[in-house]
């Protein structure tokens, strides 16, 4: 049997029932990366010696009659993570030598749940694009296609898990840092509420490990099943020990419905500002075939919907506002020149992201205060749906592009070229007013490249898309792996 591309709960189960150790399903997985990882370049910061150690108090707690959720089971950690001990760079020279000595929050409770850490994945520099590339560790490819990306800031994650690198990973998402991955390499992901799981240690380096409340950021799980994310959000949620205490506990709604014919959902394949591709919009398209099959409530307008083009403005100011507020004095005053210097009809996203570079405190309140209409929007929606269908990204896994400058990029949608960055707009909907987002697998573009949405869901109640997620499951299939053994 291949363990390596089991899910978590299979091995879990086989684990309990013996017909497998952690030793086993450890030594499978390294000699997996140690076969196929010099291709994908996935794992940049190996550590099995202590992966085999932790594997072996895994079966030794097992053998004492121990059983938490993820004992002895093999996971990666992105390497923007603070792992004791190793390397947390986020890809930048100039933090190459940068060991924290204490773990992150999130690495602590995979440990206390049992998991075995196998190493470090892959990420863009600063974790700032849709790639995953460094000078550090060099570029990933996608398991797919060697010459396309994994998608970005946790690529590292997706590509480790399309080839069998460990049953589950934790990144983060900002962009669409753990979805796009997912959606390019036809795996599962979860972007869950704002503020839900803590992040502390999943800081940039040098910075202090701080119980920091971030404006668009959040930690989260990736896997090859809807089920898996379930198990490792249940590891991930809750707030800081530091700011909460230790006794404080988090009991997410359960899911609204349990069925499929019960859902009720909203899908959307079109944007205002950026095309839909047709690998994309197909795949939008199965999944709203396969809710109608199923019995759901499907509607594809309703005026509920919060302004698209508004929700784009407001996310592009409030992410780079936030983007370059550590830039140097003398990078920060080049954008002021030139935001000064656009024209004021100018409304382009091209135009927004510069001035949501150098917005002053005032506006940055005044585009909060716009991001607060915008959620109760979204309430007024989500009590009359229970998840909304959209695309992640306008195309699939794209070619490598390495050049410097992010703005002077082009993405290819059916032919026609747009800027780099509007791709970033679908992740917006979810990022900006801090909804729960799962990632799905939908099937295969006519390139043979995965292609995914995403089932956002209201604040808070992340189990109704992770419980979508499962049901669809069900009904289109999940993930299949990038080769045959």
């Amino acid at each position: 049997m291949d363990w390596n591309l089991q899910s978590a709960e299979e091995l879990a189960t086989s684990l309990r029932t013996g017909e497998v150790t952690s030793v086993e399903l450890t030594d499978a997985a390294i000699a997996r990366i140690e076969r196929d990882d010099k291709t994908i370049n996935a794992i940049c910061v190996p550590d099995f010696d202590r992966a085999r150690a932790a594997a072996q108090r895994a079966d030794q707690a097992r053998a004492r009659g121990e059983d938490r959720p993820l004992l002895g089971i093999p996971v990666t950690v992105k390497e923007s993570y603070n792992i004791a001990g190793l390397p947390t760079t986020w890809g930048m020279p100039q933090h190459a030598n940068y060991v924290p000595t204490e773990d992150a929050v999130q690495v602590s409770r995979l440990e206390a749940a049992g998991a075995v850490m196998l190493g470090k994945t892959n990420v863009p520099l600063g974790l700032q694009d849709i790639q995953s590339f460094n000078e550090i560790y060099g570029t990933t490819n996608n398991p797919w296609d060697h010459t396309r990306t994994p998608g970005g800031s946790s690529g590292g994650s997706a590509a480790a898990l399309a080839c069998g690198f460990g049953a589950l990973s934790i990144g983060s998402d900002i962009g669409g840092s753990l979805r796009t991955p997912a959606h390019f390499c036809g795996l599962y992901a979860h972007k869950p509420t704002l503020g839900l799981a803590a992040n502390r240690g999943m800081v940039a380096p040098p910075a202090s490990a701080l119980p920091v409340d971030l404006d668009l950021a959040v930690v989260g799980p990736m896997a090859r099943t809807a089920r898996d994310l379930t198990l490792l959000l249940d590891v991930m949620a809750g707030p800081d020990p530091l700011t909460h205490g230790m006794a404080y506990d988090l009991t997410l709604r359960p899911a609204r419905h349990e069925r499929l014919s019960d859902f009720r959902v909203l899908v959307l394949d079109e944007h205002p500002l950026i095309a839909t591709g047709s690998a994309v919009r197909a795949g939008v398209n199965r999944v709203a075939d396969a809710l109608v099959d199923g019995g759901a409530r499907v509607e594809r307008h309703s005026p509920l919907l919060p302004d698209l083009t508004e929700a784009a403005a407001l996310y592009m100011q409030l992410l780079f506002s936030g983007a370059v507020a550590s830039f140097p004095v003398e990078a920060y005053e080049q954008l002021r020149t030139r935001a000064a210097g656009l024209s004021t009809d100018d409304r382009s996203l091209v135009a927004t992201r510069l001035r949501g570079m150098v917005l002053t405190h005032r506006d940055w309140r005044e585009a909060n205060n716009g991001r607060e209409l915008h959620r109760h929007g979204w309430r007024q929606l989500f009590a009359e749906f229970d998840a909304v269908v959209c695309p992640i990204t306008p195309t699939p896994a794209f070619p490598h592009d390495h050049h410097p400058d992010l703005l002077a990029r082009r993405i290819d949608i059916d032919g026609v070229e747009y800027p780099y960055l509007d791709q970033l707009v679908w992740a917006g909907l979810a990022t900006m007013p801090g909804l729960p987002a799962t990632a799905i697998p939908t099937g295969r573009s006519a390139e043979g490249l995965p292609v995914g949405v995403q089932l956002v869901g209201p604040m808070f109640e992340d189990r109704t898309p992770l419980r979508l997620a499962e049901l669809l499951e069900q009904k289109i299939g999940g993930f299949r792996a990038p080769f045959r053994e």
